[in-house]
């Protein structure tokens, strides 16, 4: 009783951001069997605040930081077999990995094992933490697609990461599942993207009584060959690229460069699904200057008037 008291105080304390009080989302107990996702991060790579940005969206935030803006990440616990693991490895890879040991219970320094998307850097960089000058973890399974297996094999340095048994890397391949435990598995599937130094994938993820799809960076969907509705209408819990809301939030540049489906497109695409099926949609992965992040704004009423959620950081969901 106690453990499950302070376990509730410290996720109540860590999840409170700057400004009006609100409730941390993540419970002071879980099902002892169950499986169970966190949000552990909703922002894109370069966080909030945004480095060199002098903008209304982070001026204030470098003074008063927001402790809810975390890089983008999810966790996944099961209970039943003791196991944690980590989607994405990001620069708040630290504070993460404390939250996800604290609710599952485990004393354990490091998680069951990580999943990577993608070589962007709030994607994977957190990795640095498991090495000699941190951490100095001990063959942590980090399971990446075959590109983004030998980036890491073959550049520091994350290289050394391998040759000194911080983590031990494990081979990802298109549509193949990967058994974690007796009620967990993990599909990746590759996404368009910009893939300088690896390919992209997005993750589905089954639990015993769910499903969920994970897809925090992807190009427009009109250039995936997958119809993401259809998709949608595959699973229960579906987190989106949401970098952008729309393309006047980033007028100041070539959005060539940026073709990431704006929320506002994503909307129009699927406006037309039954309430049911737009209240899986979790909008994730937003840019320092996306309007969702502040849960006050006209963007974010707009998107739950919709039926759309946005991903917020301790929201918990059984699987």
């Amino acid at each position: 009783m106690v453990w499950g008291v302070a376990r509730f105080l410290f996720f109540w304390w860590a999840f409170l951001p700057s400004g009006p009080l609100h409730l941390a989302l993540i419970s002071p107990g879980a099902d002892p069997s169950g499986v169970e996702l966190l949000v552990l991060g909703t922002v894109q790579d370069g966080g909030s605040p945004h480095i060199g940005c002098s903008r209304s969206c982070c001026a204030g935030l470098f003074q008063s930081p927001d402790p809810a803006r975390k890089v983008v990440s999810l966790g996944l616990i099961d209970h039943a077999a003791g196991r944690t693991y980590l989607l994405e490895a990001g620069p708040d890879f630290p504070q993460q990995l404390q939250q996800l040991q604290l609710q599952a219970g485990s004393t354990l320094p490091t998680p069951s094992g990580i999943f990577l998307t993608h070589a962007h850097i709030g994607h994977y960089v957190g990795l640095m933490y498991l090495g000699r000058e941190a951490l100095g973890a001990d063959s942590v399974p980090v399971f990446a697609m075959p590109r983004m297996f030998r980036f890491l094999k073959e550049n520091g340095p994350w290289s050394q990461l391998s040759a000194l048994g911080n983590i031990a890397l494990k081979p990802l391949g298109d549509l193949e599942a990967v058994g974690l435990t007796p009620q967990l598995e993990v599909t990746p599937f590759t996404v368009p993207h910009r893939d300088e130094f690896s390919e992209t994938v997005g993750f589905e993820i089954r639990g015993p009584r769910k499903t969920v799809l994970f897809i925090p960076d992807i190009d427009k969907w009109g250039r995936w060959q997958t119809d993401i509705a259809e998709a949608v209408r595959g699973a229960d819990l579906v987190f989106l690229d949401a970098s952008f809301f729309d393309g006047a939030e980033v007028g100041y540049r070539d959005l060539s460069e940026i073709p990431h489906p704006f929320v506002v497109e994503t909307m129009a695409r699927f406006d037309s699904l039954p309430g049911a099926e737009r209240a899986k949609i979790h909008f994730i992965h937003l840019n320092h200057t996306n309007p969702l992040l502040d849960p006050a704004s006209e963007a974010s009423r707009r998107v739950l008037e919709k039926g759309y959620h946005i991903a917020r950081l301790g929201a918990r969901f059984d699987l």
